[in-house]
């Protein structure tokens, strides 16, 4: 991914705020059998660990079609993004754009044992179940913890402790105060490319940076 100083998020803190807030990431890998292989799945951050490590699992034969273990995979998170009109700016000529953030996280995964998989597992469903009023816990029953244990047979759970990260954070911080303005006030609308977490990520990267300024 190419980097612009203006637009470089390196903080960590920053790429695990976004990795808490958009959990449904993409697993790419370099095989020796297939080339590129790429996969999807929701990721959880081990908050006990230093650094960002990430827990997931992969169904089965996923494991060996990435080869997973064996080398480096990235691990792309995309937070809020959307279509920036030059029509939102001024009466100069300008062209569109498009503002987003995303992270690219490396590092080489730690295939779970049994056990560990299962905690992942229900570690996974409490944190999406936690929203929800009547939450559907995986041993909330015994029929469900049965059931959970036989399909966890059919997945493997992930460590994946990030060595490396890119990250870019393209909220129009080029653009001068009054744009910035308008393209919120354009994302927060009714039109065709309206995004209210998109006008949320830019307040808040603007916010942070009218206060280093004062």
């Amino acid at each position: 991914m190419r980097q612009n100083p203006s637009f470089t998020l390196a903080s960590e803190d920053g790429v695990k705020r976004v990795i808490r807030e958009h959990p449904w990431m993409t697993i790419v890998s370099m095989t020796d059998a297939a080339g590129l292989v790429a996969s999807h799945c929701p990721v959880l951050l081990d908050e006990d660990a230093s650094g960002i490590v990430l827990l997931t699992h992969v169904g089965r034969p996923d494991e060996v079609v990435h080869e997973l273990g064996r080398h480096e995979v990235m691990v792309i998170v995309q937070g809020p993004h959307g279509y920036i009109s030059p029509g939102w700016y001024d009466a100069n000529p300008a062209v569109p754009t498009w503002n987003f953030v995303t992270a690219h996280l490396y590092g080489t995964p730690e295939l779970l044992d049994a056990d560990e998989n299962l905690r992942v597992l229900e570690a996974l469903v409490d944190h999406f179940e936690d929203a929800l009023p009547e939450p559907r816990r995986m041993r909330g029953t015994a029929e469900n913890s049965a059931y959970a244990d036989r399909i966890a047979q059919g997945t493997v759970g992930l460590r994946i402790p990030i060595t490396r990260f890119v990250a870019k954070n393209k909220m129009s911080q080029n653009q001068p105060a009054e744009t910035v303005d308008r393209i919120i006030a354009e994302l927060e609308g009714d039109g065709p490319y309206a995004s209210p977490a998109l006008a949320a990520e830019m307040r808040r990267t603007h916010a942070a940076l009218r206060a280093a300024r004062a």
